[in-house]
């Protein structure tokens, strides 16, 4: 199964400060590989236009419903997600986390995800900026993200993965 993750409405490359954030330069967002947080996929500019991300996965169905895994699938406490991780980029070109974005798969409707595994897609959008302007962190439900499941996707996707 592949999942697709669209982003929109980043929040910029340089964000400043708030009260829950201290403003930072040289923000990238990218997909966190499984137990190495320094791993990221397609790593994207905070101030890009859009970002999207296609993850290579396996689904299989268990007693307790689908049961996504793969190399950027988290596996915690709690259940199994994709992290978003922000992060500054130096001048030597090392990412150093600041925040994640988790995105879990507890949080799909069973019914979607059960169509995703038989179709060989799942889809998510999201924004990725938060009320306060700044990069979008912890857990990402619906509303604020939607998934759907099939060849949905849009024309101008790039393929990460």
């Amino acid at each position: 199964m592949q999942i697709h993750i669209e982003a929109s409405a980043l929040p910029g490359r340089n964000c400043g400060p708030d009260s829950d954030f201290p403003g930072l330069e040289n923000i990238h967002v990218g997909i966190q590989r499984k137990d190495r947080p320094d791993e990221l996929l397609g790593p994207h500019p905070g101030d890009a236009p859009a970002a999207s991300w296609t993850l290579e996965c396996t689904a299989k169905a268990t007693a307790d419903g689908v049961e996504v895994s793969g190399p950027y699938i988290q596996n915690r406490l709690g259940g199994r997600f994709v992290y978003l991780s922000w992060g500054t980029v130096d001048e030597a070109g090392r990412f150093s986390m600041f925040r994640r974005a988790k995105l879990m798969f507890s949080d799909i409707e069973p019914g979607i995800l059960e169509a995703a595994a038989r179709s060989g897609q799942l889809t998510g959008r999201l924004g990725l900026t938060d009320a306060k302007g700044q990069p979008l962190c912890a857990r990402v439900r619906p509303p604020a993200i939607s998934w759907s499941a099939g060849a949905d996707t849009g024309a101008g996707e790039a393929r990460t993965g």
